[in-house]
């Protein structure tokens, strides 16, 4: 509970930013056209965030017939988490790494690289399958769109205060605007980032009780972030705004916990992991199936 109400307050804080800018840019009414626009940019987002997301890592949807087991485990862990079966995508790129999207669990989608199919073992395979469906469960996916929607709309509007002026009494001068533009944004990623960091936390925990044994998922971090640091992930480099979402930062991010970091640092996480008692679950496949898929570049 208290990782949920950290994440409203971070929201807050982010609302109030926003509509703190737009009152200063043009006071009442630019507070009200500020809501009008963040209102009409999640909208959109809300309706296609998982496409655009899917499309910018280049994922290939599989199925039962191109990649039978791992498509299997993703159904059998989230008929034991008791939630919707989401679509299952494959990226092709060495970089062990997954994510999940969708604005709800009935319409969400998990994504795994071929890397991670092939350098992680079944149940590491599993254990990070089971964050990206807490991270479903838990409706972090639609948070997170919401979040980088509003910090991409601070951004707009700070660059507004530059080119459109605003009332410059109200800002200070130009030297207040040139301020704004870059603490504005400034605020809202770092705000954008805490958000994302507690997310990890509760979707470790969550999903460590769906494959019923931390320890697989404590291990798959482990690993992950070891191959990340030196694997580039191609579409994550070009689309940075992204790296959010995945279990590991992509962007070669270094082992310790940094400001700007989209997420914790990965041997808290472990350490948290290794504090928890094995779940016993019965929808977790065992040792002898094959994860990868048997055919496409990625075999």
């Amino acid at each position: 509970m208290g990782g949920y109400v950290k994440t409203f307050m971070l929201m807050a804080a982010l609302t109030a930013l926003f509509m703190g800018l737009g009152a200063m840019l043009g006071g009442a009414s630019g507070a009200a056209i500020a809501l009008a626009i963040a209102a009409a940019m999640n909208v959109f987002a809300y309706w296609n965030s998982d496409k655009a997301v899917l499309s910018m890592t280049g994922a290939k949807a599989v199925d039962e017939a191109s990649a039978p087991a791992l498509v299997r485990m993703v159904n059998r862990l989230a008929d034991g988490a008791g939630m919707p079966r989401p679509k299952v995508y494959v990226i092709d790129t060495d970089q062990p790494n997954a994510f999940a999207t969708g604005r709800n669990p009935e319409n969400a989608a998990v994504a795994a690289t071929t890397g991670l199919l092939r350098r992680l073992s079944e149940d590491e395979v599993a254990a990070v399958m089971a964050h990206e469906l807490a991270h479903i469960r838990n409706r972090d996916t639609l948070i997170m769109t919401v979040t980088a929607t509003f910090a991409g709309a601070i951004s707009m509007l700070a660059n507004f205060a530059l080119f459109f002026g605003g009332s410059r009494d109200r800002l200070g001068g130009m030297i207040g605007t040139i301020a704004l533009m870059i603490l504005a944004p400034l605020a809202a990623a770092l705000v954008q980032m805490a958000i994302s960091r507690s997310r990890e936390y509760e979707a470790d925990r969550v999903g460590a009780e769906i494959c019923g044994n931390p320890s697989w998922l404590a291990a798959a971090l482990r690993k992950i972030e070891a191959f990340a640091k030196g694997i580039d992930n191609n579409a994550a480099e070009r689309n940075p705004a992204i790296a959010h979402m995945f279990i590991i930062n992509p962007l070669h991010a270094h082992a310790h916990d940094k400001l700007f970091s989209t997420h914790p640092n990965t041997a808290n996480r472990i350490a948290a992991l290794e504090a928890m008692q094995p779940v016993a679950r019965s929808s977790v496949p065992r040792a002898g199936a094959r994860v990868a898929p048997k055919s496409g570049p990625w075999a």
